[in-house]
C-alpha cells in the first residue's frame, strides 16, 4: 500500500462516519499492527527535552523501540509520573516522542498517554490536593467537580490524554492499605463524588478511568491483593453501585479491571463482569484497561492461566482492550496464539475497534493532529506552572471543608493559648498531607536528591503564622512506625511546661510496606503505628488539654482518647494546602463542616466493620466484641449549633413505582455562620433477605448563616429502596419502612415512616439511582 493511498484513506476523513473510519483502518492493519495497539510501554521523560526511554520494571521484558515503533504503539506509561521532570521539558519530551512514533508507524498513529491523577495530577512540581478519602468527607460533589476540571486541564495542557482515576471501591475492612484511596465506606456517597470527580476530567477532554472494577477492597482480612470471597448480593449492592453510576451518569470513558479474583475467578478473565455486566448491560462503550500487570498475574498470582499467552487470550476474550503498564503478554505471546490458532483475530480486532475509536474521539487520528501540546504551542520550552494560586485555591478549599472535627470539650476554637506544646512525628513534615500517590511520595522519594518542587507548610510552620503570639514548643515524642520511646520524656516537658498540648500523629504515606497507609501497606489492626498510641497516653496522664489532631489515611482507634482528649481532629492526607487548614480549624478562623466517610473504631481489632452492615454484625450480647464505632460514619462537628425542626412527610405511603417526600427545617441557632449537613437513610425493618441495618440514600450540604433557616425536602422514588430478592433479580418490595433524617448513621434527628403498597416490582439498570434534594432558604 503506498504512502498516497494510506492518506487519502477513509480512516483519515473527517466527513466519514466513526464507524467507518473506524472500519476502514482496522481493516488495511497487519496483525502485528492490530496488537501494538493493544499495548503501552512505560517511560520515563528525558529530563532534556529528548525522547523517551523505556523504564524498566522487575515485571517487564525489555523493550525494543526500534522493533516496536515501526509497527505502532498504543499508549505510553506514565512519561511525566516515573521521575522528576521539569514541566516544560517533560512536554518537549513527549512531543518529540510522538513525533517519533508518528514517523515511524505507516499510518501515522500517535501513541494514547496516560498518568496517574488520584490526588492530583502525578508529576513533579504539580499540585498535591487532598487524597479521595478528604473527598468523601467534604461531602460536597460540585467542589470535587472544579478540582478535577483543574488537574483536567493540567493534564491536556502537557499531551496527557488519560487519567487513571477515580477509585470507586467501597471500604469494607479499613486495614487495607488503600483506604486512603477510597471515597468512604458509602456506596452512594462513593458513587456520586466519584461521579463528579469524572465529570470534571472528561468536560476537561481528558478519559477518566474508573478502578477498580471490582471488589479490590472486599479482600480477605484487609490485605493487598488477597482472595475475596464476598456474595453475589454483597456484590451488587454494595460494590457494584458506585460504577454503575459513574458508568450511567458521567460520560466516562474507560474502566480498569481489579487484580481481584472473587470466589476463584479473577475479574481481569470475568466476561460475566467486563462484557455482560459492564458493556452489554450498562451500555459502556468505551476502553477496558488492565491494571499494572494484572493480565500476567493470571499465570503468575492467580494460577488460571499456563502459559502468558494463555492468561492474554483469556484477558482479551474477557473483555480486556488494554494492557498496561507495558508489554508483557499482549506482544508476541497474544501474536502466537492467534497464529497457532488458538484464538480467533476477531477477538483482537474487536479490542482494536474501541481502542482505535477513542484515539479518534480525541482527535489523534484527524490529519491536522499536532504532536505539539498546548503548553508548548507558542513556540520553545515555556515555563509550565502546575501548581496555579488557582490551583492552590482549590486545594485549599477543598482541604478546609475536609478537616472533621470529631470532639471538643469546648477548648476549640483556642482562642488564647500562650504557651502550645507542639507534639508528634507528624507535628513538622510535609510529608503528614501527602497520600501514596501524590508524586513526592510515590516517585519523589526516590529521588531524595531532587528538591520537593511544592509549598507544603508542616503544622509547625501553619501554627506559628496562625498563632503569632503564642510560644510554641516543639518535641516529636516517636518516629510514625518506630518502637523507641527514648522522645517521650522530652515531649513530657514540653506538655508540662504548656497551656496546652497539640498531638499530631497519624500516617505516612508509601508504597509495599515503605509507610503505614498506602499501596500494599496494610495494618495488622487499627491501632495507631508504632509506639503513638503510648505516647498519646503519656500526654494525656499529664493532665494538660490535649488536642490530638490525626492526619492519616485510615481511620484508627484512639483508646482512652475518645472521651480523655479535649477535642479530636480528623485529616485525611489533606494535600499541601492541608497545614493552613488544620490551623484555621484550631484557631476558629475556619468552622469546620467536614464529616467522616469511614466510622473511626472504638477497638483496633474489631474488624471488618463498617456501618453499613447487617444485624448479626452489631453489637450482641453472644459476642464480647463490641464493633460499635466510637465516631459514626457521617459524624462531625461545627463552632455553631443547629436545630432541626418540622420533620415529616405530605403522605405516609407510595405505591413500588411511586415516589414520596419528606423534608425537614434546619435552623442556625449558633453566633457563627455554618454548615450542616442533613444525612437521609434508609431502613428497612423486615425484608425478604437480610438487609443493612440502614444504608445513605440522599445528602445535603447546607450552609447556613447565623440566625438563618432553610428547608430541606427530600424526593424518595421507590426506586432507591430496590435489593437484590432470593432469586438474584433487584427488586422494590412492599412494606414498612423508615426515612431517618439524620446528622450522622448514629445521630438520629427524625424518623418519618413510609409504606410501600402494591406488588413486588422487578427494576433493572434504568432505575432512579438518586433522592432529589431540595434547599429553601426560609
Amino acid at each position: 500500500m503506498t504512502e498516497t493511498t494510506l492518506n487519502d484513506a477513509r480512516w483519515r476523513d473527517p466527513a466519514a462516519t466513526p464507524e467507518d473510519r473506524v472500519d476502514a483502518l482496522v481493516g488495511m492493519m497487519t496483525l502485528r499492527e492490530k496488537v501494538a495497539q493493544l499495548v503501552g510501554v512505560w517511560v520515563g521523560a528525558n529530563t532534556e527535552g529528548g525522547e523517551v526511554a523505556p523504564h524498566q520494571h522487575e515485571m517487564n521484558e525489555a523493550v525494543d523501540l526500534d522493533e516496536l515503533l515501526p509497527h505502532g504503539l498504543g499508549q505510553l506509561t506514565r512519561p511525566f509520573g516515573t521521575a522528576p521532570v521539569e514541566p516544560g521539558l517533560g512536554a518537549l519530551s513527549l512531543q518529540r516522542t510522538q513525533e517519533r512514533i508518528t514517523a515511524a508507524n505507516r499510518f501515522g498513529i500517535p501513541a494514547l498517554v496516560h498518568e496517574e491523577c488520584l490526588a492530583g495530577f502525578a508529576a513533579w512540581k504539580a499540585t498535591a490536593y487532598p487524597v479521595p478519602l478528604a473527598w468523601g468527607a467534604t461531602f460536597n460533589p460540585d467542589l470535587v467537580r472544579t478540582m478535577s476540571s483543574a488537574i483536567g486541564a493540567d493534564l491536556r495542557s502537557v499531551g496527557v490524554h488519560q487519567g487513571l482515576a477515580p477509585v470507586l471501591d467501597v471500604v469494607r475492612d479499613a486495614r487495607w492499605g488503600r483506604v486512603e484511596e477510597t471515597i468512604g465506606e458509602d456506596p452512594y456517597l462513593i458513587g456520586t463524588v466519584a461521579t463528579a470527580y469524572v465529570q470534571g476530567l472528561e468536560r476537561a477532554g481528558i478519559v477518566a478511568t474508573l478502578k477498580h472494577f471490582v471488589g479490590y477492597s472486599a479482600s480477605k482480612a484487609g490485605r493487598n491483593l488477597a482472595p475475596v470471597s464476598i456474595g453475589e448480593r454483597e456484590r451488587a449492592d454494595v460494590l457494584l453501585p458506585p460504577f454503575e453510576m459513574a458508568v450511567r451518569e458521567s460520560g466516562v470513558r474507560s474502566v480498569m479491571h481489579a487484580y481481584t479474583d472473587i470466589d476463584g475467578v479473577p475479574t481481569a478473565a470475568d466476561g460475566s463482569l467486563l462484557t455482560t455486566l459492564l458493556r452489554d448491560t450498562w451500555g459502556f462503550q468505551g476502553t477496558v484497561v488492565a491494571d499494572y500487570f494484572g493480565i500476567a498475574f493470571l499465570k503468575e498470582l492467580h494460577r488460571v492461566a499456563a502459559t502468558l499467552g494463555e492468561a492474554a487470550a483469556a484477558a482479551l476474550t474477557a473483555g480486556v482492550d488494554v494492557e498496561l503498564p507495558t508489554i508483557h503478554t499482549f506482544g508476541e505471546h497474544l501474536v502466537a496464539e492467534i497464529d497457532d490458532g488458538r484464538l480467533s483475530e476477531d477477538v483482537v480486532d474487536q479490542a482494536l475497534r474501541r481502542v482505535l475509536r477513542q484515539k479518534l474521539d480525541l482527535g489523534l487520528l484527524d490529519p491536522d493532529w499536532s504532536p505539539v501540546p498546548p503548553a508548548l504551542a507558542g513556540g520553545g520550552v515555556p515555563i509550565v506552572d502546575l501548581d496555579t494560586p488557582g490551583n492552590r485555591a482549590i486545594a485549599a478549599e477543598l482541604a478546609e471543608q475536609s478537616i472533621v472535627l470529631v470532639g471538643n470539650s469546648g477548648i476549640l476554637p483556642l482562642t488564647a493559648a500562650p504557651r502550645i506544646g507542639l507534639i508528634g512525628p507528624n507535628a513538622a513534615t510535609h510529608r503528614a498531607f501527602l497520600g501514596c500517590y501524590s508524586f513526592p511520595a510515590h516517585v519523589g522519594e526516590q529521588h531524595p536528591e531532587v528538591e520537593l518542587g511544592l509549598a507544603i507548610p508542616t503544622v509547625a510552620e501553619a501554627l506559628e503564622q496562625e498563632f503569632p503570639d503564642s510560644d510554641i514548643t516543639i518535641a516529636t515524642g516517636c518516629t510514625i512506625d518506630g518502637t523507641a520511646t527514648t522522645g517521650f520524656d522530652e515531649a513530657l516537658a514540653v506538655a508540662n511546661g504548656s497551656d496546652v498540648v497539640v498531638a499530631v500523629l497519624g500516617d505516612r504515606a508509601g508504597l509495599f510496606g515503605r509507610g503505614t497507609s498506602g499501596e500494599g501497606c496494610d495494618a495488622e489492626s487499627l491501632e495507631l503505628p508504632g509506639v503513638q498510641q503510648q505516647l498519646l497516653d503519656t500526654l494525656l496522664a499529664t493532665g494538660k488539654p490535649v488536642v490530638v489532631v490525626l492526619l492519616t489515611g485510615r481511620p484508627y482507634a484512639l483508646g482512652s482518647a475518645v472521651t480523655r482528649a479535649a477535642a479530636i481532629v480528623q485529616g485525611f492526607f489533606p494535600g499541601e494546602e492541608g497545614a493552613a487548614a488544620v490551623a484555621g480549624v484550631l484557631s476558629g478562623r475556619i468552622n469546620p463542616a467536614g464529616r467522616l466517610p469511614v466510622s473511626i473504631p472504638r477497638s483496633p481489632g474489631a474488624q471488618p466493620s463498617t456501618y453499613l452492615a447487617a444485624p448479626l454484625a452489631q453489637s450482641s450480647g453472644v459476642s464480647n466484641i463490641d464493633p460499635t464505632a466510637a465516631f459514626a460514619f457521617g459524624h462531625g462537628l461545627s463552632y455553631t449549633s443547629f436545630s432541626w425542626d418540622d420533620a415529616g412527610s405530605a403522605a405516609d405511603s407510595a405505591p413500588t413505582d411511586g415516589e414520596a417526600g419528606v423534608h425537614v427545617t434546619v435552623t442556625n441557632t449558633g453566633e457563627r455562620d455554618g454548615v450542616e449537613v442533613v444525612q437521609l437513610y434508609l431502613h428497612d425493618p423486615v425484608a425478604s433477605v437480610v438487609r443493612p441495618v440502614q444504608r445513605l440514600i440522599g445528602y445535603a450540604r447546607v450552609p447556613l448563616a447565623a440566625g438563618s433557616s432553610a428547608r430541606i425536602a427530600f424526593t424518595v422514588p421507590a426506586d432507591v429502596t430496590a435489593f437484590t430478592g432470593r432469586d438474584r433479580v433487584r427488586i422494590v418490595e412492599p412494606g414498612a419502612l423508615e426515612l431517618r433524617l439524620s446528622a450522622s448513621s448514629s445521630d438520629i434527628r427524625a424518623v418519618v415512616p413510609l409504606t410501600l403498597t402494591g406488588a413486588v416490582r422487578t427494576v433493572d439498570h434504568t432505575r432512579r439511582l438518586h433522592c432529589d434534594v431540595q434547599v429553601t432558604p426560609l
